[in-house]
């Protein structure tokens, strides 16, 4: 009797906790219903190589969660218009890091604040010391909130080869923050037994670029935090420079978000549009009359 009891008090306590972890995250999850824009399609297919990349049921999960992502996540312009393209590449560098799983859930982000360009620690467009293109909210009335620069949104995805992406920086943040903590290591996707060899590689590669023997950019030698952004915008920017250049990280990279990045890359290579035939977008247009323009 008592160990009945006993199992009935676990499973109420199971559901109040359930309960307490969904008032937490807020408003109920929202799903897709509506169609995949056409416009939103455009700007998948002219700005976001890794999207071009996956094969046609890949592509729609990736336009799914990328509904998913702005039904749930509200985005706001400061002292800046928010326009379809900031939308998506928003959500898109959201959904890149986590692609390959799909029922993960950005519950630690309520809001992206959209600022023009650089912004200082007091979050103000003005004055000295803006040097600031991204931002998580660490606690207080920022937590669950993100502040991101406009252009170097833009930026991030125009430019594919100088390893920079500040949107997937912060995502990666966000996902280093899941298991509690900002500290380098996610514990939520890295298994117990590769955390020692993952915090031993990044400490060699801290000590490199401190000394400037790495061609990963100084910011990652700052702090763990820091690296593992920096790193992940190199894998996601150019991952086969990462394996030729780093080719242990890169596996660790791989294996942390589940990603055949090599396969990626071969795949970038052979999407070729011809600026004649129909825009992949399916406007029924040419491509040089749609998405290229």
């Amino acid at each position: 009797m008592a160990a009945f009891i006993f199992l009935i008090v676990l499973c109420v306590g199971g559901i109040f906790v359930l309960w307490h972890l969904d008032r937490k995250r807020g408003k109920k999850w929202r799903l897709p219903t509506q169609k995949f824009p056409k416009k939103w399609k455009s700007i998948l297919h002219k700005y976001v190589p890794f999207y071009n990349a996956l094969n046609p049921a890949q592509k729609r999960q990736f336009e799914y969660e990328i509904q998913e992502f702005l039904l749930n996540c509200k985005i706001t312009g400061v002292k800046t218009t928010v326009e379809d393209i900031n939308r998506v590449l928003i959500a898109a560098s959201g959904v890149i890091p986590i692609f390959s799983f799909p029922e993960w859930k950005y519950y630690n982000l309520q809001e992206v604040y959209l600022y023009p360009d650089r912004f200082n620690h007091k979050f103000e467009l003005e004055g000295e010391e803006r040097n600031i293109l991204g931002m998580v909210g660490m606690g207080g009335y920022m937590e669950g909130k993100m502040l991101l620069s406009k252009r170097a949104l833009q930026h991030g995805f125009k430019n594919e080869t100088d390893k920079q992406n500040t949107a997937i920086h912060e995502f990666v943040h966000l996902i280093d923050k899941a298991d509690g903590s900002i500290d380098g290591i996610p514990h939520v996707l890295l298994k117990k037994q590769y955390v020692l060899p993952w915090l031993n590689m990044i400490d060699q590669e801290i000590e490199k670029i401190q000394k400037g023997k790495s061609d990963i950019r100084p910011y990652g030698g700052t702090s763990r935090i820091e690296f593992f952004a920096v790193l992940c915008e190199y894998f996601f920017e150019t991952p086969q420079l990462l394996q030729r250049k780093h080719e242990q990280l890169y596996e660790m990279l791989e294996m942390i978000f589940n990603q055949d990045m090599e396969v990626f890359a071969l795949n970038v290579k052979e999407v070729k549009i011809s600026r004649n035939v129909p825009c992949p977008c399916g406007s029924g247009k040419k491509y040089k009359r749609c998405c290229e323009g």
